[in-house]
């Protein structure tokens, strides 16, 4: 098994800026010879955000700090743009911590995340990757707004 673990980070380490190139060169790589069963290989690219599109702020669990995080918020958002979402930004981020503190535990983080769209965050502890919440979830809050790409022109 390590042997097989090795000689596919090699060849994806080596692999084309093409998914379907990469599919076609792993079965021979791997395989070199003719295999007696099906075969199933799932390739997929993953992106990470540029740390400049994510900005985290640890909080206490004190009430006063809402108004801080208002701030962050805003400020974010004047230094990264669109500055024409910092007034609902602000009232989201609000909401959420002021939520946060009222029914969560002392730890409390927020994160806003700019690319396409700007999703803000407020959980308890580490917020981990973004996903969506399920009907189930009820240890962090997030707030997307629409498409930045017809507001900023970005």
């Amino acid at each position: 098994m390590d042997t097989a673990l090795t000689l596919l980070r090699n060849v994806l380490a080596r692999a084309p800026a093409s998914l379907e190139a990469a599919c076609e060169d792993l079965p021979s790589a791997l395989l070199p010879g003719r295999p007696t069963d099906d075969i199933a290989l799932l390739v997929a690219r993953t992106r990470a955000l540029d740390a400049r599109h994510v900005a985290t702020w640890d909080l206490t669990s004190d009430p006063t700090i809402t108004a801080g995080a208002r701030t962050y918020a805003s400020d974010q958002l004047a230094a990264q743009g669109p500055e024409e979402l910092s007034f609902t930004t602000e009232l989201m981020v609000s909401e959420m911590v002021t939520n946060a503190i009222r029914y969560g535990k002392a730890h409390i983080q927020l994160r806003m995340i700019l690319q396409s769209t700007l999703m803000c965050e407020v959980g308890q502890g580490h917020l981990g990757r973004a996903r969506g919440a399920r009907s189930v979830d009820a240890g962090g809050l997030t707030f997307r707004l629409p498409s930045l790409t017809s507001q900023s022109g970005r």
